[in-house]
């Protein structure tokens, strides 16, 4: 079976990539898509079409919008995958740095090699939307003076020669990225995906018992009052709920109200849901995004 999969770029790009990985050994269909917000639409229109959005990056933190995305289009987290990402500069074969007066690149990626530009300060920086589109239509375009900044695999699928690998300033740099599914069919994803790490690991817990799910994605808004949010975390605390990640979005139309979301993870899936059920009284409103096994990292 082809599994079709939105992406946001090009082939090449980071999302191309991490969705190779995630599905590896999987026959997969990438679909490009400009934006993040034509993503999440394509997916929540398409029950067919998964898609894979980057949430959150180790150095430049979380990407905001993505997170009013998914609820907005009403979109589940079905998985997660954890990128490192290396940085290449790449130019049209027989091209030499000497030859280069400009370097493009998305914004996100000069920042990150920030290091590596300050060597050349000759050198024009131009921002594009995409990484692997800048090293593809370097090539469309035979443009012998510039070069790009891209991973090492758009090079090689574009035909550019590679002038310099691993060019980010930290080594340690990593973005995780979100596998999301219309609604609907959330349910048949994680059946699908837990059938296939059962292949590869046959001790896991049975499905049903949704032992194997060990990271939750929740969001919710409070009382507009001292305390409120302290409480809801002493309470989850208490359950023995591991926050790796809470983040605070303005709502629109309310000054100073906020939705935090927030990353929970247990290995014990009916207390997670007794933590649920504690802290229900203590908000306005509470969603699940996603319940799902924590993603892997890549090395």
């Amino acid at each position: 079976m082809k599994i079709k999969i939105a992406i946001q770029g090009i082939g090449g790009c980071n999302h191309y990539i991490a969705a190779k990985d995630f599905f590896d050994g999987e026959e997969i269909e990438t679909i490009d898509c400009n934006t993040f917000k034509e993503l999440a639409k394509l997916v929540a229109d398409d029950s067919n079409i998964l898609g894979i959005m980057a949430i959150e990056n180790t150095i430049a933190g979380s990407i905001l919008q993505n997170y009013r995305l998914l609820r907005e289009n009403r979109l589940t987290i079905v998985g997660e995958y954890k990128l490192r990402i290396s940085h290449s500069l790449v130019a049209l074969p027989g091209v030499k740095m000497e030859d280069i007066k400009e370097i493009n690149s998305h914004p996100m990626a000069l920042m990150q090699c920030s290091e590596f530009l300050e060597r050349f300060p000759d050198k024009k920086l131009v921002e594009k939307d995409d990484t692997a589109g800048s090293a593809k239509w370097i090539k469309e375009n035979g443009l012998a003076d510039h070069a790009a900044i891209c991973p090492a695999g758009a090079a090689e699928l574009y035909g550019m020669n590679i002038l310099a690998e691993g060019i980010e300033t930290n080594k340690r740099n990593f973005t995780r990225f979100l596998i999301v599914s219309n609604k609907e069919v959330s349910k048949e994803v994680l059946t699908y995906l837990y059938k296939r790490e059962r292949v590869k690991n046959p001790d896991m817990p049975p499905k049903e018992s949704n032992q194997w799910v060990d990271k939750s994605s929740i969001v919710f808004t409070l009382p507009h009052e001292s305390g409120s949010l302290s409480k809801v975390l002493a309470v989850l605390s208490f359950y023995d709920m591991n926050l790796s990640m809470i983040q605070s979005i303005p709502i629109i139309g309310k000054e100073w109200e906020y939705q935090f979301y927030i990353n929970l993870l247990f290995k014990d899936y009916p207390r997670y849901i007794q933590a649920l059920d504690a802290i229900m009284p203590l908000c306005r409103e509470l969603e699940i995004l996603g319940e799902y096994a924590e993603g892997k990292q890549s090395v």
